[in-house]
């Protein structure tokens, strides 16, 4: 199938599509004319690209994800590299929570005290 196909299905722009390819996430494959030809594999492997994508993993971080991705029976990057990066990928979210929740915090005890009320610690939610 051409890029304008794979675009069609998979809901992602020829832009982004090139985009995958020239991080090497999408394989390259021209037909004799230097059209771009894609096979049924792509669409899922488009899906999963976009998904790791959803989840704020760079493109460069997806590249790890390569081997996982390339399996046709599974859908989901759960090989031992993906897991790793997943694991990470969850570190980091979880340091950058920690650290807003701290900002939120001293926020909050600014605006109280700019407020003239009396200064309080916010009630954090058990999670």
């Amino acid at each position: 199938m051409r890029i304008g196909e794979l675009s069609r299905r998979t809901g992602a722009t020829r832009r982004a599509l090139r985009y995958y390819e020239e991080h090497g996430l999408l394989p390259d494959q021209r037909t004799p004319n230097g059209y771009r030809d894609y096979d049924e594999h792509a669409v899922q492997l488009v899906y999963r690209i976009r998904q790791l994508l959803s989840v704020g993993f760079t493109a460069e971080e997806i590249v790890g994800f390569l081997p996982c991705l390339d399996s046709i029976t599974e859908p989901h990057p759960v090989c031992p590299e993906g897991a790793a990066a997943i694991a990470r990928k969850l570190s980091a979210v979880q340091s950058t929570i920690d650290e807003l929740t701290v900002t939120r915090d001293r926020l909050t005890t600014l605006l109280d005290a700019a407020a003239g009320g009396v200064v309080t610690r916010p009630v954090r939610k058990a999670g």
